[in-house]
């Protein structure tokens, strides 16, 4: 079982930029790859990255490459995601998930992939 609680989101105007955290229970936090959701009003549940167990693997959503970098600190139980140059249509509630494979370098962009899911953190971008 993993518990996971996302931080750091906020309201900032275009441009601005935010580091989300997500840290997870439980000592196992290195066999799990994780992913950064979103969910805006309206639309559909959209992947935004994924960073497999030890950091090799790392995918984006082409809406934010370049802009959202992924990263994990295992040693902290901690995922993070670092958003730069944020747009308004960057605005929806993020949530970060986990799951686990036995294959080192899985990193899923399938939510239907991932068993657990943190409540979600608010980021709003205001133009």
């Amino acid at each position: 079982q993993v518990q996971l609680v996302e931080s750091g989101g906020g309201l900032v105007q275009a441009g601005d930029s935010l580091r989300l955290s997500c840290v997870a229970s439980g000592r196992t936090f290195s066999l799990y790859f994780m992913g950064w959701f979103r969910h805006a009003p309206g639309k559909e549940r959209e992947f935004v990255a994924v960073i497999n167990r030890n950091g090799g693997a790392i995918n984006y959503a082409d809406s934010v490459k370049d802009r959202f970098t992924i990263s994990r600190n295992n040693a902290k139980n901690a995922v993070y995601l670092q958003m730069n140059s944020l747009k308004p249509e960057d605005t929806a509630v993020y949530y970060c998930a986990a799951d686990r494979k036995d294959y080192i370098d899985y990193a899923s962009k399938m939510a239907s992939e991932y068993e657990y899911w943190g409540q979600g953190t608010q980021v709003t971008v205001s133009s």
